[in-house]
């Protein structure tokens, strides 16, 4: 988790791509918004295991766009293949 935080804050589209798992993976990011956010923090509030090769991570991440701040509250799904680990997909809180 937070090495995807930090590909999003230094905007390594391919570094995310690659750490996505392919089922649910995108084509492409639209990580070139104007204005670009600024990241501010990322606070991991938990993470569990649901299964020998899963897991869940719940985070809040900070972030400021044109000087207004935002939060995305999120509980992203992982899975273990190869003995590397893959955003699967998440749910955003309110």
């Amino acid at each position: 988790m937070r090495s995807r935080y930090a590909a999003y804050v230094l905007r390594l589209e391919d570094y995310l791509l690659a750490t996505w798992a392919p089922e649910t993976r995108p084509k492409s990011l639209d990580l070139a918004t104007s204005p670009p956010p600024k990241w501010l923090g990322l606070e991991i509030k938990q993470y569990r295991q649901t299964g020998p090769d899963s897991g869940t991570v719940e985070f809040v991440a900070r972030y400021r766009v044109a000087g207004r701040a935002h939060r995305l509250h999120e509980t992203s799904r992982f899975v273990r293949r190869d003995q590397r680990w893959f955003y699967v997909d998440g749910d955003i809180a309110d």
